[in-house]
């Protein structure tokens, strides 16, 4: 079934992924943030979306999810370190995955709650019907999650499921799950040798892979009698003993340090859950420990700092001045580009071709349209001082200041160099915010083809599960068309088999029309078939005939014990009834019109292979029978018999073969005799001994002596022949 597991990045999720697609479940994930690079176990299909997002409506759609199951009180999007933010992109997100959930109408929502919807201490276990009492922004909304589930269940009908989990714990895969009390304990133990344990606090730890099995058995489970269940290992243990184990796991001594007193006790009870669902394994707290220790141990960068290794030096000194370096690069090069600029404008003064050329407006407009204005200032400030410099070789700053040519150029020099740098900015602005317009459109259409390509993929597989599943009219015909491969003499047996295969039911007759009253039993995969008897006058089973005879599927819609739960018809091409196929043990839901044009379609083809091994055997009559008698050829009745048994052998048919003790000279006229004391349904024909043979077809042992008796009236004596003499 598809999956749709909504939860950000944690073992807990990695875990459920791995049981769901170790059941051969469709598995989607949605992370609930857009910019998250953090790793997932495989899935079908992971939507990078965040709760609140306008998409979930086509998410849901495209997913059809048969169970959604959101981590909630586990959910590693929400850190809870400002918790008055983290309440209302909770609600808010909660809320919106109800409502989407909600609009598709179907499937099962499991929502998982915490321990910490309860905050007081309780001398006895905590059951489903106590009342919650939060303290806090965070247990507070976690409550209101179950209020909002219960609400939606029992207003809308929707099934909803509230799982609490009792202390969970696990092994970290980084320091972002270290959210429990073992996983803290086991850190503050390698960190600083201490263990801060509160005396007297009693609880209930659940390992995740316990939790995972229970959430599993709550998520498949055909029906449940309750919307809420606490779960909870029943192992109550203290805090001082967990500190313990972990002392007696670790080689170097630990401090265990109290803080606060008195007796705290939050135990929750997990008897509702275990008596419906039953008790999966539970992990060794000691080893899950030792475990949790290896790990940290191992990888103590990362528990301790953060994620991160610790860098060098000079890396460190980068990543925090890297920022001041950056900004300074620019000034670092107009100084240094100044030098040759100004070495160049030095040279030129005296030149007959380059007196004219200003080195100096070149390098402002340089600066100005590869940095922008402020760039374009420095270097013009620049400019001028290299000017004036220059200047002062032939005469002193006093004239210099007087020459209004100076000033001119100054202006020049700074109107072009701020102008060109300005335009600069003002076009490196507009092509920011066309960047960004980009971007964000370019982000929409990944949006939707990231949608769109989940659509396809989900398209196609139920494509290919709609063309490879039992009822597809493909599946119809490549079953059906088995029947060709059968001899003309066992097309009907196998009918009946073929119909119960496709049909999905273990109890199917095929009755063979003798005349406008009678039908006789060809073929059945059960006792419960037969139970209309080998012959029965069809006309009087009132409503099966009246929809039969209009060419309808007859649909027992009363449970009528008189009747088949289905029936259908197979004509002849003069439109007469040959064949009627009846169908027991169906259930009510599948009693549709669905089934019914199914079965339509099914009589269809069966009627081909049946038209086909009709034509062959008439075509062959005259080879089949002795001449102006019903006695059959020893090749075709020995073909029959085969036929005859191998059915039998399958439970479809009941059959006694009687050999009929005759003179040599008289067998013909015995054949004659004979045939008038048997049903039409009976065969008379010549074995390979010579001797003269009768097949009572649909009969068993305990009928055999009624024919016997009328054989001797006849003047025959006749004896059972057993199978293992054929």
């Amino acid at each position: 079934m598809n999956v749709l597991l909504i939860g950000g990045a944690s073992s807990m999720v990695n875990n459920l992924i791995i049981k769901l697609n170790k059941e051969k479940h469709r598995v989607f994930l949605l992370t609930g943030d857009r910019f998250g690079n953090l790793s997932y176990q495989k899935v079908f299909e992971k939507y990078p979306f965040p709760y609140t997002s306008s998409n979930l409506n086509e998410i849901f759609e495209s997913i059809n999810p048969d169970l959604t199951i959101f981590m909630g009180a586990h959910d590693t999007n929400f850190d809870w370190g400002e918790e008055e933010k983290d309440s209302v992109r909770y609600n808010a997100g909660l809320m919106n995955i109800l409502v989407n959930y909600a609009r598709m109408g179907r499937g099962r929502f499991v929502y998982l709650s915490s321990d910490e919807v309860y905050q007081s201490s309780y001398e006895e276990d905590i059951t489903e019907d106590i009342e919650t009492d939060p303290e806090g922004f965070r247990s507070m909304v976690l409550a209101q999650g179950e209020e909002m589930c219960e609400r939606y269940q029992r207003t809308m009908g929707l099934d909803i499921i509230t799982l609490r989990l009792d202390h969970l714990y696990g092994i970290p895969e980084s320091a972002r799950d270290i959210r429990d009390i073992c996983n803290r304990m086991c850190l503050e133990a390698l960190d600083t040798g201490t263990i801060t344990i509160r005396e007297e606090y009693w609880c209930s730890l659940l390992f995740e892979k316990d939790a995972v099995e229970y959430i599993y058995q709550a998520g498949v489970c055909e029906n449940h009698q309750n919307s809420l269940y606490n779960i909870s290992s029943d192992y109550e243990i203290s805090e001082r003993q967990i500190a313990e184990i972990i002392q007696s796991h670790l080689k170097k001594t630990v401090e265990i340090i109290v803080k606060g007193a008195g007796e705290n006790r939050r135990v929750l009870s997990g008897s509702l859950y275990e008596s419906e669902f039953g008790t999966p394994f539970f992990c060794d707290l000691s080893e899950n420990i030792q475990k949790i220790l290896d790990r940290m141990r191992k990888e103590r960068h990362i528990f301790l700092h953060g994620e991160e290794k610790k860098l060098p030096f000079y890396q460190r000194f980068l990543k925090k001045t890297g920022w001041l370096i950056k900004e300074l690069i620019p000034f670092a090069e107009n100084m240094v580009a100044f030098i040759p600029f100004f070495m160049l404008n030095n040279r030129a003064v005296g030149s007959e071709y380059f007196a004219k050329l200003d080195f100096y407006l070149i390098y402002v407009l340089l600066f100005a349209i590869v940095y922008g204005q402020q760039q374009a200032a420095v270097s013009a400030v620049l400019a001028v001082a290299g000017y004036c410099f220059r200047q002062m070789y032939d005469r002193s700053g006093f004239e210099l200041m007087l020459d209004a040519n100076t000033y001119v150029w100054i202006a020049q020099l700074f109107i072009l160099g701020l102008t060109v740098g300005y335009m600069r900015d003002t076009i490196s602005k507009m092509h920011r915010e066309n960047e960004d317009e980009k971007e964000f459109l370019t982000l929409q259409l990944k949006d939707i083809h990231d949608i769109n390509s989940s659509n396809v993929r989900v398209k196609d597989a139920l494509e290919t599960q709609l063309i490879n599943q039992s009822d597809s009219v493909g599946r119809i015909y490549s079953i059906t068309s088995a029947l060709d491969y059968y001899s003309s003499e066992e097309v009907l047996f196998y009918a009946a088999q073929v119909l119960g295969k496709l049909m999905k039911s273990k109890d199917v007759a095929v009755y063979v029309v003798s005349n406008e009253n009678y039908a006789r039993l060809f073929s059945a995969t059960s006792p419960k078939a037969r139970q209309l008897g080998h012959s029965i006058r069809y006309q009087e089973l009132t409503e099966m005939y009246e929809a039969l005879i209009e060419h309808k599927v007859y649909i027992n819609r009363n449970l009528d014990d008189k009747y088949p739960h289905m029936a259908s018809a197979i004509y002849d091409d003069q439109e007469r009834m040959q064949v009627i196929a009846m169908i027991w043990g169906l259930p009510w839901d599948s009693m549709t019109l669905g089934q019914a044009n199914q079965l339509v379609i099914i009589g269809a083809l069966i009627q081909s292979a049946v038209v086909r091994a009709n034509r062959y055997l008439a075509a062959l009559e005259e080879r089949r029978f002795v001449e102006g008698t019903h006695t059959m050829q020893t090749e075709a009745f020995t073909a029959l018999i085969k036929a005859y048994f191998k059915a039998r052998e399958q439970g479809l048919v009941e059959c006694v073969l009687l050999r009929i003790c005759t003179e040599d000279q008289g067998r013909r006229e015995a054949g004659v005799a004979v045939s008038e004391k048997m049903r039409q349904t009976d065969y008379i024909g010549i074995l390979e001994d010579g001797e003269l043979y009768v097949l009572l077809a649909n009969t068993d042992k305990s009928g055999v002596p009624f024919v016997v008796k009328r054989l001797k009236e006849a003047g025959y004596e006749s004896v059972i022949v057993e199978d293992e003499e054929q």
